[in-house]
């Protein structure tokens, strides 16, 4: 896996807490590293039970270089995919 320095930090301690803005208000959220399976693939996420807009998913997915799902979604940093998160 191929990842920055940031994402890397993150996985390391498991969690992140991160302040997000969910229905036009900032919140402090905590995601946590959960591995996932698509077919025979297993990959990394930071995880999160709430619902967050998706437009917030994609600018934080982009920001930490990690994969980031939600309730209601899920976003990959830009130009990439699963298989660039892969666990063995």
């Amino acid at each position: 896996m191929d990842i920055s320095k940031t994402a890397e930090s993150i996985l390391k301690s498991g969690t992140l807490k991160r302040r997000i803005n969910r229905a036009g208000m900032f919140q402090q959220m905590t995601f946590k590293v959960v591995t996932r399976t698509i077919g025979n693939i297993k990959y990394v996420v930071l995880s999160t039970e709430r619902t967050i807009d998706l437009s917030e998913l994609v600018k934080m997915a982009n920001e930490t270089g990690l994969p980031v799902e939600a309730q209601n979604g899920k976003a990959f940093p830009e130009g990439k995919s699963a298989m660039d998160f892969k666990t063995e």
